[in-house]
């Protein structure tokens, strides 16, 4: 057999655009949320940030600066992501779409969580709801679980103003809970678990023998690690909800209140995650308070740090139930021990923040990963596939990628949103 016949090839390099900056310099495309509805329709949201999103028509979230602002977008699709229609633009950011009952939402941040709500499949919007009261929230838009009647989702909410610089370290990540056939526009559909904030809760100076942090950066102070390239305190974000319904797994619960948080871990090394757990206390599943706590090992010890394939970049965790498998959307890396003084000028930020190939992974317990495929790569190295969201569509995986071409500021601030399909993913199992 000819050698190149076991060379990795993309398995879904062929792409559309689902939407693109208008000024590459200027408006960048982020956030990138999907879901596929009952009907077949497809269903994506996403974010413009930069300096010249404040000329944009339409309404706008403020950016933190006089001279910045965020836009929301809501698409549709009819014939799988072949095309794509406009319906609606927002003025919050970090959104992601999902379905409950007979509504679809789409919910983010503009400091306060903002919802909208569509009850004709994403053609009309309603105005944004605001969800909470003079509060900083943060989270990329990661996965959705449906359980007991209800979906749960994390969102993240600073909890100190102390951190100079990226503020992660302050971020406590919260599951939220509401029964799907609710009004979730309402704050009083919405169950709030209880907040544990990486700062508050992990001695940063005190971890050893496993090199986290990696860089002698310590909460609150942000360091610069070499020329142009500065290392925020390390922490936890953009989080993923899951539940083990094996009753051979370790953390089963068999009552099935506990559900576990997977999250991107910012530690200046790469392929691991952070997680936590949530317990309900009701009598039911899905009904009382929600408490967070850290995991516990069998020798009783706390278990913060997993291994997660990408888990050092934004994640996509997804629940296959026709396999019962887990399957993860990471960022891959290859040069991470790099020196940062030695990476190439057009490496962004640190050697653990590559982000332009794009790969799936698939698990039995979310601890033990079998490498799936290469998604996509970018032709260069500003030309990002990353931030990715995914979901299932009939026997395809359908992924929405935050990415990037040879236009693209940079491998942070790409110029497009991109539409990728992969054919009868469950083939990749083995």
């Amino acid at each position: 057999m000819d050698i190149d016949d076991w060379k990795v090839r993309p398995l879904a390099p062929d792409f559309v655009k689902l939407c693109e900056s208008p000024d590459p310099e200027r408006v960048y495309c982020y956030s990138p949320g999907l879901t596929v509805l009952p009907s077949g329709r497809l269903v994506a949201t996403t974010d413009w940030g930069g300096p010249g999103v404040c000329a944009l028509p339409g309404p706008k979230a403020p950016g933190g600066r006089a001279d910045r602002s965020w836009q929301g977008r809501v698409f549709t699709s009819e014939d799988g992501g072949r095309t794509w229609d406009r319906r609606a633009l927002f003025p919050f950011l970090h959104a992601r779409p999902f379905a409950a009952g007979q509504s679809l939402y789409v919910l983010g941040q503009a400091g306060d969580l903002m919802i909208i709500r569509s009850d004709d499949d994403g053609e009309t919007w309603s105005e944004p709801a605001r969800l909470t009261e003079e509060e900083d929230w943060h989270q990329a838009p990661c996965n959705v679980h449906y359980a007991h009647g209800c979906l749960y989702l994390v969102m993240e909410r600073r909890v100190r103003q102390q951190c100079r610089g990226w503020n992660i370290c302050e971020n406590a990540p919260v599951l939220m809970r509401a029964r799907v056939g609710d009004d979730l526009t309402q704050q009083e559909s919405w169950t709030f678990a209880s907040e544990l904030a990486f700062c508050n809760n992990v001695p940063d100076r005190e971890l050893d023998w496993f090199g986290v942090p990696f860089y002698p950066v310590y909460y609150p102070e942000t360091e610069h690690v070499a020329p142009g390239r500065s290392c925020a305190p390390i922490g936890w974000l953009e989080t993923n909800v899951v539940r083990f319904t094996d009753p051979d797994h370790f953390w089963h619960d068999p009552t099935g209140r506990t559900f576990h948080l997977w999250m991107r871990a910012h530690t200046g090394l790469t392929n691991m995650a952070c997680i936590l757990q949530v317990t309900e206390t009701g009598e039911e599943p899905g009904t009382g308070a929600m408490e967070t706590d850290f995991v516990r090992a069998p020798s009783g010890k706390k278990v913060l740090y997993v291994p997660c394939p990408g888990g050092q970049m934004k994640f996509h965790v997804l629940c296959d139930d026709a396999t019962k498998l887990y399957w993860l959307l990471s960022t891959q890396a290859t040069d991470s021990m790099t020196r940062p003084e030695k990476l190439p000028a057009d490496r962004f930020n640190l050697p653990n923040n590559e982000r332009r190939r794009l790969v799936l992974h698939f698990s039995r317990n979310m601890w033990d990963w079998c490498f799936a495929g290469l998604v996509d790569v970018g032709p260069v190295e500003k030309a990002s596939r990353h931030y990715a969201s995914m979901a299932v569509d009939g026997d395809d995986l359908v992924v929405l990628s935050r990415s990037g071409d040879e236009r693209a500021r940079n491998a942070h601030d790409g110029n497009m949103i991109t539409f990728h399909r992969v054919h009868d993913f469950r083939r990749l199992i083995y």
